[in-house]
């Protein structure tokens, strides 16, 4: 603008010059031509320092989170600006343009004010003032090493706010090795012969050996969770094989054992051969033997001939013989006298069908 001032100045005066030359001659001495000239320049220069100053005048728009305030200056430096109108600009809150920049008229500041937060890591809490605008970044911000598998209890790209608590569960994990021991399988073998509460080893087991790898995950260094990833077998383990008896049992009071494949419940009466004939429908003769098998009539349909069984209070029998009135769950006990059979009578009686 000076210079603008000054072009036309001298423009003017270049053109006037012969016209003030000769009035200065005409009115003025050699002195007064001097100080006209000196209060032409003196008036020129305020004028264009005037036109000056207010060219300077700027109106400059203040943002400061998102509420916007006008301050008129003359002045260029942003700093300045902001320091001449008491805004003060933390060490820690963003500005833009820049605090040494020179600004004209219409620009715009904008500052956004750090808050401040609290973040819980590592054991230990760290009060933090930020002005970035996500958890991710703020955490980038004040180089806190955060990895992909650490947990928050905010989303990672959670907007800050004033007074924010964040938590940071560190995560890591380890494989770890172990020898462990491989338990043998066992294999039962049914055994017809043997009684059910009998149990005989045919092969001894033997335990084999694997090495274990576990995935050990960590939250701030204590164990959370455990996974196995993989298992070598480095020697498999020998099967136990045993048998074991299907026979039932019983214990009669008198003492002894007998095995049994099942039992039926039955009516049992007694009978002897009055006429010493003793010959059974088997074409056995009948007998009596209290430590062995005696005859027992039957009804085939029920109990086959030839089917060993035991009968409690009379002993071990042999269904070799039948009868007209034997028939369904009935037995006819052979005795050697007549008394034996009266004594008996008709029981009822749980009839063990044995090996």
């Amino acid at each position: 603008m000076l210079e603008m001032l000054k072009s036309k100045f001298e423009f003017k005066f270049k053109l006037n010059k012969s016209n003030f030359k000769s009035d200065v001659k005409t009115y003025f001495s050699t002195g007064p031509k001097v100080l006209a000239k000196l209060m032409l320049l003196m008036l020129v220069i305020a004028i264009a320092a005037v036109m000056g100053i207010s060219s300077m005048k700027k109106e400059i728009t203040v943002n400061v989170d998102g509420r916007t305030s006008k301050i008129v200056t003359h002045r260029s430096n942003e700093k300045n600006i902001l320091s001449k109108n008491s805004i003060l600009v933390g060490p820690k809150d963003k500005i833009q343009p820049a605090l040494d920049t020179s600004l004209r008229n219409g620009d715009k500041i904008y500052i956004k004010r750090a808050v401040n937060i609290e973040v819980a890591v590592d054991g230990r809490v760290r009060r933090i003032k930020s002005s970035e605008k996500t958890v991710s970044k703020m955490l980038k911000a004040e180089k806190i090493a955060i990895s992909k598998i650490d947990k928050l209890n905010v989303l990672r790209n959670s907007e800050i706010k004033s007074n924010m608590k964040i938590s940071i569960t560190r995560v890591n994990s380890q494989i770890v090795k172990e020898d462990q021991q491989v338990d043998f399988p066992t294999e039962v073998v049914s055994d017809d012969n043997m009684g059910n509460d009998e149990k005989q080893v045919i092969q001894q087991g033997q335990a084999g050996q694997k090495e274990v790898f576990t995935k050990v995950v960590y939250e701030d260094g204590k164990a959370v969770s455990r996974e196995v990833v993989r298992e070598i077998v480095k020697k498999e383990p020998t099967k136990q094989i045993f048998k074991v008896g299907t026979l039932g049992v019983l214990k009669p009071d008198r003492g002894g054992r007998v095995l049994y494949k099942k039992s039926i419940s039955a009516l049992a009466t007694a009978y002897t051969d009055d006429f010493g004939f003793g010959i059974t429908a088997s074409g056995t003769r009948v007998k009596r033997n209290s430590d062995g098998y005696s005859s027992i009539a039957v009804d085939p349909t029920v109990i086959p001939l030839g089917t060993k069984l035991y009968v409690p209070g009379y002993g071990y029998g042999i269904a070799e013989d039948t009868g007209g009135a034997i028939k369904g769950n009935r037995l006819d006990l052979f005795f050697s006298s007549e008394k034996e059979c009266y004594d008996w009578g008709a029981k009822n009686v749980t009839v063990y069908i044995v090996k």
